[in-house]
């Protein structure tokens, strides 16, 4: 009898976490979103006590796939703060870490396990006025790939996106001039929907993946090309 497979998704109230939430559940995952609002689960990522607590309630997690995150001030680096940096990195990087040190555990002792970690290309270019966005997203890159190989024997495979700009709610808040700016640069010259990236987490997910770990996939319209 094959085993239904479990996922969390975080971020999973909207946007890229909803869309995959909705995509992994259409190949048969018994998926749990979490986010402050809209979710199954309503928690912070950067409250680690309250991830180690949702992980003993709900058991056995297969996948996690990490989308929650904030885009932050739009603001060039000598203006920003070091609140809006403190906390900006607490959301993207820290609350990342912080569910991978509440699941991986579990996923290790089974042998099998997929993490897929979502960046942006802000992190591997470097958006103008989007400094604090931009290292967040360099950060979650560089944990991917440490963390891939440390678990490269054990069965469980990290890896990580990085979107170019995506239709979702949290581009609302970003300014136009920025989101035209990051638009131009794609060479299909339009913007990526939100099915577009669930269909690469699917695949990231499941065992039609099992020989890349601690890899970054850009799914950026051509914008991408090292």
């Amino acid at each position: 009898m094959t085993t239904t497979r479990t996922a969390l998704v975080t971020g999973g109230g909207r946007g890229l976490g909803a869309a995959t939430a909705d995509r992994l559940r259409a190949d048969g995952v018994a998926v749990t979103t979490l986010d402050l609002t809209g979710a199954d689960i309503s928690a912070d990522v950067t409250d680690d006590d309250a991830l180690r607590r949702i992980a003993q309630e709900i058991g056995p997690v297969d996948v996690l796939v990490n989308a929650a995150g904030v885009v932050g001030p739009n603001k060039p680096l000598v203006e920003t703060t070091a609140e809006e940096w403190r906390r900006v990195l607490d959301i993207n990087v820290v609350g990342t870490v912080n569910t991978m040190r509440a699941f991986v555990p579990g996923m290790r002792e089974r042998g099998w396990g997929r993490v897929v970690n979502f960046a942006s290309m802000a992190g591997k270019d470097g958006n103008p006025n989007l400094s604090i966005y931009s290292a967040s997203k360099a950060a979650v890159i560089a944990l991917t790939k440490s963390a891939g190989k440390e678990l490269a024997t054990s069965g469980v495979l990290v890896n990580v996106i990085a979107p170019a700009v995506i239709a979702t709610p949290m581009n609302d808040d970003t300014a136009p001039d920025v989101l035209a700016h990051i638009t131009s640069l794609i060479p299909m010259k339009r913007i990526g929907r939100p099915e577009e990236v669930a269909e690469l987490v699917a695949f990231l997910c499941s065992d039609r993946v099992s020989f890349s770990t601690g890899a970054v996939y850009d799914i950026s319209g051509g914008r991408a090309t090292y």
